[in-house]
């Protein structure tokens, strides 16, 4: 039997310390880090993105990823959205009794893989142990940092009619990929989850163009929700086209078999960027080169007409409204 997290290693306790510096803190140590004070004390300059997240999914360990990962590459990929450069993230670990340590140095490894890749730095965190039973295994909450070097204003409220809609590759991967381990459904093909790092890749696309209006990561709600969102924040039209948008075969397929659509099931590595007309072919080319966006591709455009609304021209010929999603349909998948 391997060793179990105890509820004295939450209590401040010889326990308490040899965690942190024993199995959490060396994965993800760094000068600012090092001073292991109530707070980090940062040197920044210019605007500021600053956001915050918790993830709850359920089960902790999934096809691509884990909640390390995903936590590390929620919050690089919210500040990312902003156009800003993340730069420190925090990392508050919430551990349920009997959680096996090997477990959470095996997720702590994925946080230092997540950070390196990111190119950012975790700088204080905090830790607590709660009874067995009140924690679902582990929860993580972190926050995240990052720096807006120009004046670039990216925003869901700045579509405007004319610019066109590109999606950085396929969907439903993350909500697909959780779900199925949860529910331990098996497919003829892998459904593993896009969890990753955004932050380069829109590096790229903003060193391409000073025109792109708005980002998003379409998480919870997949692509349905951030493109009403868009719409409903810009006051504008949406026209997406079907046979545009990917979907891998193992998605598609799950969700045929299963009664769901792509279009909301949640994604941890995709994004959806609103650029003008004219940049629109040298953004989607520079994407193109990150190999998170090598299929990314132009799925429509914003209109002047049905002002708050996402319509699809379908694969026979058809139109139909994309309405937002009224509940949830994947629950605790981040």
């Amino acid at each position: 039997m391997g060793e179990k997290i105890l509820l004295a290693h939450g209590s401040g306790s010889r326990l308490s310390h040899d965690l942190i510096s024993k199995v959490l803190a060396p994965v993800v140590m760094n000068p600012v880090l090092a001073h292991m004070d109530d707070s980090a004390v940062l040197d920044l300059s210019g605007r500021l993105a600053f956001t915050t997240d918790s993830y709850v999914v359920n089960p902790i360990f999934f096809p691509g990823g884990d909640i390390g990962r995903l936590a590390v590459c929620g919050t690089v990929n919210d500040l990312s959205m902003s156009g800003a450069k993340p730069l420190y993230i925090s990392l508050a670990l919430i551990i349920e009794e009997g959680l096996d340590i090997d477990d959470l140095r095996r997720i702590m490894e994925s946080v230092r893989e997540a950070i390196v890749e990111a190119d950012v730095l975790v700088v204080t965190g905090d830790t607590k142990v709660v009874d067995r039973g009140k924690a679902d295994r582990l929860f993580i909450n972190t926050a995240g940092i990052g720096v807006i070097a120009g004046e670039e204003n990216i925003s869901g409220s700045n579509a405007r009619p004319g610019d066109k809609i590109i999606l950085s590759g396929g969907i439903g991967e993350h909500g697909m990929a959780v779900m199925s381990q949860r529910e331990g459904l098996h497919f003829s093909l892998p459904l593993p989850s896009d969890c990753a790092p955004l932050n380069h890749l829109v590096a790229t696309m903003m060193a391409a163009s000073s025109n792109i209006h708005s980002l998003r990561d379409p998480t919870r709600g997949g692509l349905a929700s951030t493109l009403n969102e868009f719409a409903s924040q810009s006051n504008v039209g949406i026209v997406i086209e079907e046979d545009k948008i990917p979907v891998h075969d193992g998605v598609r397929g799950s969700c045929e078999l299963l009664g769901l659509d792509p279009l909301y099931i949640a994604n941890e590595g995709k994004l959806v960027a609103v650029v003008a007309e004219g940049d629109a072919a040298r953004v989607l080319s520079a994407m193109r080169e990150n190999k998170y966006a090598r299929q990314a591709v132009v799925i429509g455009e914003v209109t002047a007409g049905h002002r708050g609304r996402v319509v699809m021209k379908t694969r026979i010929g058809s139109s139909r409204i994309v309405d937002m999603p009224v509940g949830e349909l994947l629950p605790r998948i981040c």
